[in-house]
Order: structure tokens, then sequence, then C-alpha cells
């Protein structure tokens, strides 16, 4: 556990900022059980994830690559926000100027009760029509497959930024802003070598902000912060609260 003279330092600072923005990674959703599905676990019928999540494995066979993502659902469904995300629900209700950015896609923020938020990376439970364009939730598992559109019935693909497509513009000005103004910057549970949000901390810093860094182990970022806690989310974010 991280000590206590940081704890209170960061509570010191949580208690009289009006402007907070949040930054997380898979560490928060770790706690609630959600499994990797990139690197030594990833694995799944032979195909990593990075042979998966892209344009041209959609392209080529959108079933496989939905059987891959209903298996994932199916993961999910049964996975419920822990106290981190509970006590970053209460840092929104308590601060002025508060955004969320996470790089998770399972969509427990939300579950949460998270509202003021950027899914940077799309949310599993969402999906996207390739014809009409429309965005809607979904939360069937199984899911059909291949699920179709129920404007137009074009094919549906899940609402997720591929390897090898752009962030969502509109939301990325929405993060930008948010790091460009707070005064607070946490960084909780991300690893900090996939850009753009490696970079998050570095913006935030250089406009002024304090930035701290809530991991189990240091990062890439630790150097670069105010302030590195080490542990776990779920047992050091309520604290601060």
């Amino acid at each position: 556990m991280t000590a206590g003279s940081d704890l209170g330092i960061l509570k010191e600072k949580l208690a009289g900022t009006r402007s907070l923005t949040v930054l997380t990674g898979a560490g928060i959703s770790a706690d609630s059980g959600v499994p990797t599905f990139r690197g030594a676990d990833g694995l799944w019928r032979n195909f990593r994830a990075e042979d998966l999540a892209t344009p041209e494995a959609f392209a080529r066979d959108p079933h496989v690559v939905w059987e891959w993502y209903n298996w994932r659902r199916e993961l999910l469904a049964a996975k419920r926000p822990n106290p981190a995300h509970d006590a970053l629900v209460e840092l929104e209700r308590r601060v002025p100027s508060f955004w969320l950015i996470t790089q998770n896609v399972d969509g427990l923020h939300r579950a949460a009760g998270s509202r003021r938020l950027s899914e940077i990376h799309g949310n599993i439970w969402m999906v996207r029509c390739t014809v009409c364009g429309t965005v809607e939730e979904n939360r069937d598992v199984p899911i059909a497959i291949p699920p179709a559109c129920g404007r137009c019935g074009g094919l549906l693909r899940p609402h997720i930024v591929w390897f090898g497509e752009s962030l969502f513009a509109d939301d990325m000005a929405r993060c930008a802003a948010a790091l460009r103004d707070c005064e607070v910057l946490l960084v909780i549970g991300t690893s900090g070598v996939v850009y753009p949000a490696a970079g998050f901390a570095s913006v935030a810093k250089e406009a002024g902000a304090f930035v701290a860094d809530i991991n189990l182990e240091p990062t890439p970022q630790s150097s670069l912060v105010d302030l590195s806690l080490q542990g776990r989310a779920k047992d050091i974010l309520p604290l601060l609260l």
C-alpha cells in the first residue's frame, strides 16, 4: 500500500480542486475480474486480438469477428463495478468541473453511474451500422450473428476503435479541453504506453495541472507525475473520499 503522507497530499488536492480530469485503463477493471484480451491470455481459437480487431478482419470475415466479440460480451456480462468505479462517481458529484476519460470498452464506468465521460476506444455494448451509421446500445447475450441494423437492415459492427482506425474526433476534442483546463489529473490503472493516452499526463502537466498516478507498479509515466501511489485502485480511491 502507498504511504499515508502521499494519500494525505492527494486528498488535500482533491478537496480543494474545482476542476478534475481522470484517465483510467485496464487496471481499474481488473478488480472487477475483467480479463485482458490482449497479451498472453488474449488467445482465442488461435487468433490474437490484434488479428481480429481490425477493419480488414471484419471485411474479410465479419462472422468470426462477431463470434469473438460475442465471447467477450458473455464474459463481461456478469462483471460489476467495483469500489474504484463507485469512488469516481462520487468525485463526479463533488467536483464542479469533472471529466472522466477511459481507455476501457467494458462499460463499467457507465454501469457505476458515471455520466461525464469519454470512452475513447468505444464501448462493447454499443453497435454501429456499417450502412446508415446509426449507433445504439445492444445488450443481447448472445448477440445474433451477424447482427443487422433495425433501421436499414445493414450489417452492424462493434462501436469500438480498431487497430488502424482514428479515435472519435468529438471525443478527442472534449478530452483535449478537459486536459488543458483541469487543476488535477488522476491517471489510474493504465500502463502509459498506448498513445495518444500515454501523452495525456504531459499535456495536463504542461498546462499547470497537478498530476497523480495510481497503479500497482511504476509505469513510464511515474517519473513525469507529481505524485505516484502504488496499490489497487479499489483500495486507494475510496480512501481519497
